[in-house]
């Protein structure tokens, strides 16, 4: 036994010698975006960064919040589980997806804006701040709109807060009911194979001048648990298919590391 764990921390290291994490930089310019990549490893207790130097830098959480907002509104009552409905109320939206009714469960793997409004609203603004501040969720600031604070108004959350918050998740450590905590951690399997379960949510929104993008989550592998928060950051997203660069460069990162 001591030789395995002896031999796993010299690949470890090895790993760490001939892929510095600097190296990631090539998904982030491949893409045309600035931003930072970290992942925490739960058996090892350990991070790994690509620009630590935003690991606490705030931003605005955009639909990543979906995940808490998820958690607040089964706790609270105002939606039962994951198959409750909420109608389409006919307004068009340049995403197509989001043009008919949706249950919670397919709102949060659309990322459908509306539906979640339409949460808040119900839950409202009293609520919704009380829950922000006992869950500690980034700098728990819900003004700017009950149903716009997480997209144009002052919450703000870091990448060491979205990892801390992912890591509670996980562990049933969050002061929702263990009822509420299944149901949020079911709808965010984004993939399921034989090796891996990955979790996660996007986010994309404006702040000073610059366009936001998150993907954050965890993936399950061989016993372990692998915790990543990817936000990048541009001012022409036009021109750096920068929805697809979110989830393109955390996945070539996952598949550099071997965890996806």
């Amino acid at each position: 036994m001591i030789f395995t764990l002896l031999f796993s921390l010299a690949c470890f290291q090895v790993w760490q010698e001939k892929n510095p994490a600097d190296d990631f930089r090539k998904y982030f310019e491949q893409f045309k975006v600035d931003g930072s990549f970290v992942l925490y490893d739960l058996n090892r207790n350990s991070y790994t960064f690509s620009n630590k130097k935003q690991f606490k830098q705030q931003f605005i959480p955009a639909s990543t919040y979906k995940i808490c907002n998820s958690l607040i509104g089964l706790e609270t009552g105002v939606i039962p589980d994951e198959n409750y409905v909420i109608k389409w109320d006919g307004r068009k939206h340049d995403a197509p997806e989001w043009n008919r009714d949706h249950t919670m469960q397919s709102a949060f793997k659309y990322s459908v804006v509306w539906y979640y409004q339409e949460l808040a609203r119900r839950v409202g603004g009293a609520k919704e701040k009380y829950w922000l501040d006992k869950v500690r969720y980034g700098n728990a600031d819900t003004s700017g709109g009950i149903d716009r604070f997480w997209l144009t108004g002052k919450l703000r959350i870091t990448p060491e807060q979205q990892i801390d918050f992912l890591k509670r998740l996980y562990r049933n450590q969050l002061p929702f009911s263990s009822r509420s905590m299944d149901i949020v951690r079911k709808i965010m399997v984004a993939e399921q194979t034989p090796q891996y379960i990955l979790r996660a949510k996007t986010g994309w929104s404006e702040q000073d001048g610059l366009s936001i993008g998150w993907y954050v989550g965890y993936v399950e592998r061989d016993k372990n648990v692998y915790f990543f928060a990817t936000c990048i950051q541009s001012r022409n997203p036009d021109e750096t298919d920068f929805g697809k660069a979110r989830i393109d460069i955390t996945r070539n990162i996952l598949k550099e590391m071997k965890i996806l």
